[in-house]
């Protein structure tokens, strides 16, 4: 009796320690003995979550993942994908090797409430496509009226795509997709608004590394903002030696000129610097430069 006790409880305990996990089920077309891989992308380089070979186009793939987020199936050796939004969940991917990337993707709720944005934004797309065909031939025929007339249309456009992500955002604070969403919008927000946008989020959304990169990058955002003292950094100069920000601050006026070599627009502007600074240095003007050329 003790000895069915002891395994009922074994058994019990077994079932609510086991993890949530994903099954991946792929059912692929003319995909034959070809080696699938499941990625995702962290800290810059990809790392595979698991592979599978396809029998006459179907197999199974398995995992956890912590919370729903962007992976990609790769055909290793065709050069074909497909991404999508991978929870803990059974997946069922559909579709044709060659046109991996058109695959239909079914048992996410993360990737359904993707797609419903990319579908809802597809209108504009297109209306956008279609512009800037548009906007080429304009400039070919150096119609300058045209091409104001059609910039003009195109920033409408964004405007409203803009909209359109903001909107989703907002309407959307339990979905894994908005942080993604809001870090696209970011590079045009100020940090205060990137912070309510974080904050309106539900919490398991805000706690993912997306999102608490967004955070990070506003108290960035905030450190060096207008009017903020600039933080102090020390480089080496091309001598080798190293030069802190504070050892020039004895300026009146410092210039601090972030640039590099491969950037043109910093190359036709560095004789403007140079002319401005042979003229005020005498007075007290300074220029603190800094070469984003890694070599």
């Amino acid at each position: 009796m003790k000895k069915m006790i002891y395994l009922i409880v074994a058994v019990l305990m077994t079932g609510c320690s086991s993890e949530p996990e994903f099954v991946v089920k792929g059912n692929i077309q003319d995909s034959d003995s070809v080696t699938f891989m499941l990625q995702k992308r962290e800290a810059g380089k990809f790392i595979t979550l698991d592979s599978a070979l396809s029998r006459n186009g179907i197999f199974k793939m398995t995992g956890s993942v912590q919370f729903p987020e962007m992976v990609q199936l790769v055909a290793t050796g065709r050069q074909k994908r497909v991404s999508f939004y991978i929870e803990n969940s059974e997946i069922t991917i559909s579709g044709n090797l060659d046109s991996l990337s058109f695959a239909e993707v079914s048992g996410s709720k993360t990737q359904d409430e993707y797609q419903s944005f990319i579908d809802s934004n597809k209108p504009l797309s297109e209306k956008y496509s279609n512009l800037y065909i548009e906007y080429q031939s304009a400039r070919q025929e150096n119609n300058t009226e045209k091409i104001a007339e059609l910039e003009k249309e195109a920033e409408a456009i964004q405007n409203e795509m803009t909209q359109l992500e903001k909107d989703f955002v907002k309407n959307n604070p339990s979905s894994y997709v908005s942080p993604s969403i809001l870090n696209s919008l970011s590079y045009e927000m100020e940090a205060s608004d990137i912070e309510a946008a974080i904050n309106a989020l539900d919490t398991n959304v805000a706690r993912i590394p997306v999102a608490k990169d967004l955070m990070a990058r506003a108290q960035v955002m905030k450190a060096v903002a207008i009017g903020q003292k600039a933080p102090d950094f020390t480089l080496n100069d091309v001598s080798g030696n190293p030069v802190s920000l504070s050892s020039k601050i004895g300026a009146k006026l410092l210039l601090i000129d972030f640039w590099a070599g491969w950037c043109n627009p910093c190359r036709q502007e560095n004789p403007n610097v140079v002319r401005v600074y042979k003229e005020f240095n005498k007075k007290g003007f300074d220029v603190f430069g800094v070469s984003l050329d890694r070599t």
